[in-house]
């Protein structure tokens, strides 16, 4: 209570130095903690949930490094976990006289292991929970007498609790073929309580608390959903694609009712980026596409982490031309089990996402009937030969360094601007910010010049700069409203569905 670390930020925008502040001294008196002078490294700080140790996180796209000091001598000097090795990720927490790490060294999927206080360097490492092909460590939870692992298994995330030996194991069931699960807010310790937040694309967010000892469940609160809203009018399922690397999850939801005749409007949202897992929740908003007989559809391709750690490494440098086949063959398998058809079939997505959308467009034209791309990530060449612009130099890990022949090559041959080329494409909407610090508003600006320059068909591309917005939209949440009403008007028109309120609500 005397006194607290902070990070600041370097003309990158990359948080690079920590200092200690003593409450009551000016800011010039100020001691650094840590200068971290590699361009790829991150610093940030945290607490451990026993209130014992601060920790100093460092860690690159692919790459940490863990220091401590404790809580109640906060000046101390930081001793170090284990130095950082190239491509190996590890986090720390604490709990009685150990620190609990999990990391990847030797381990695709993550294990947890845990060492003794006064010697937490790697020789002293001890198994925990160990590593499993099928079972991807997402986080860790731990308390004064439990270990709550978050891991995924077959696409869907899992909540493990465990004694601090790692037995005694036993999971938290869930019904639905498709949700989300993660933890809720836990600052307390010494508890046998846990809280978690549920959701799935007909569930609204839902905060539990779960007796980790009864193994009993109590729902706190469901997030309101105005209009009447019940969820037995909706269905959503969990289907398989069959694709070149394997069979690629798709979550769906829909009107119950609703016939697979071809004909229906199908939205499909696709990521497939930076190992970021795109999992169903709900969304009140969505209800306005859905109960105009909109079917909406995520695919779990690879980039992400669905599948496990493997998912996201087959999905990069590389290997990223299997993120764009991969979400081809969903579109493919949709169409094929009569969910849609390609003049019915709207695609979107954003930032990677959006590069995503381009690099589909490119390959395939003749199989999307609408596109909404956000802020896409469409010169990607250009901007990571950058190294001056924000976030280029951290992107090294997940894209390649185009400096490299290999990577420069690589990138050109999927490169949405570049490869646009004189064919017929979709109906398109994209969307750009003119303060956007991670996707410059150039990007999609000249994507749309060349594509406008270059296309052989008559069919409407629209570009919508907001001028006062960044990469997420405009602030404020009627504007954001605002900006969802737009899109959903163009995909809803485009389409071919009928104007006017929805069955439901005439």
């Amino acid at each position: 209570s005397r006194s607290f670390l902070y990070t600041v930020l370097d003309d990158a925008h990359r948080p690079y130095k920590v200092y200690l502040h003593r409450l009551g001294e000016k800011q010039d008196a100020d001691v650094l903690v840590h200068h971290e002078k590699d361009d790829a490294v991150y610093c940030a700080v945290s607490l451990s949930r026993s209130r014992r140790f601060i920790f100093i996180d460092l860690h690159a796209k692919t790459t940490s490094e863990v220091r401590y000091v404790p809580a109640d001598r906060p000046e101390a000097r930081p001793r170090l976990v284990a130095r950082r090795r190239a491509g190996i990720e590890y986090g720390v927490d604490h709990a009685g006289d150990h620190f609990f790490v999990t990391h990847n060294e030797r381990a695709t999927n993550f294990k947890i292991v845990r060492a003794p206080l006064a010697s937490p360097g790697r020789k002293h490492w001890r198994t925990v929970v160990a590593h499993r092909h099928d079972v991807l460590i997402e986080g860790v939870e731990l308390f004064a007498d439990h270990l709550v692992v978050h891991e995924r298994q077959r696409g869907l995330p899992h909540i493990s609790i465990r004694d601090h030996a790692g037995k005694a194991g036993f999971r938290i069931g869930f019904r639905e073929q498709a949700y989300d699960v993660g933890p809720g807010r836990n600052p307390i310790f010494d508890t046998d309580k846990l809280r978690f937040t549920y959701t799935s694309l007909v569930t609204p967010a839902s905060v539990y608390e779960y007796d980790m000892r009864s193994r009993r469940r109590v729902l706190l609160k469901r997030t309101p959903v105005l209009g009447g809203y019940q969820p037995s009018k909706y269905r959503t399922e969990r289907i398989w694609a069959p694709g070149p690397g394997g069979e690629v999850p798709i979550s769906l939801v829909y009107r119950r009712g609703t016939r697979r005749n071809g004909r229906n409007p199908l939205l499909l949202s696709g990521y497939g980026s930076y190992g970021l897992s795109r999992d169903p929740t709900f969304s009140s908003v969505r209800l306005s596409l859905i109960d105009r007989g909109v079917v909406f559809a995520i695919a779990h391709i690879r980039g992400g982490s669905e599948l496990g750690r493997r998912w996201y490494e087959h999905g990069k440098f590389l290997r990223k031309k299997n993120t764009f086949v991969d979400f081809i063959a969903c579109a493919e398998h949709l169409i094929r089990r009569r969910y849609t058809s390609p003049p019915h079939l709207a695609i979107t997505g954003g930032s990677a996402g959006g590069l995503l959308m381009g690099a589909v467009l490119n390959m395939r034209p003749e199989l999307f009937g609408v596109v909404l791309a956000a802020v896409p990530f469409v010169d990607i060449l250009n901007t990571m030969l950058d190294p001056t612009l924000p976030l280029t130099v951290t992107e090294y890990d997940e894209w390649g360094n185009p400096a490299d022949p290999r990577y420069y090559r690589y990138i050109k041959s999927y490169g949405p601007y570049e490869n646009v080329r004189p064919q017929a494409y979709p109906k398109m909407l994209v969307t750009a910010g003119l303060n956007d610090p991670r996707v410059g508003f150039w990007e999609p600006a000249k994507w749309v010049a060349r594509l406008r320059d270059v296309k052989t068909d008559d069919n409407e591309l629209l570009l919508k700069t907001e001028m006062g917005s960044g990469h997420f939209g405009a602030s404020g949440r009627y504007n954001m409203f605002k900006e969802i009403a737009f899109e959903y008007a163009y995909l809803l028109t485009r389409l071919g569905v009928e104007p006017g309120a929805p069955p439901d609500v005439r």
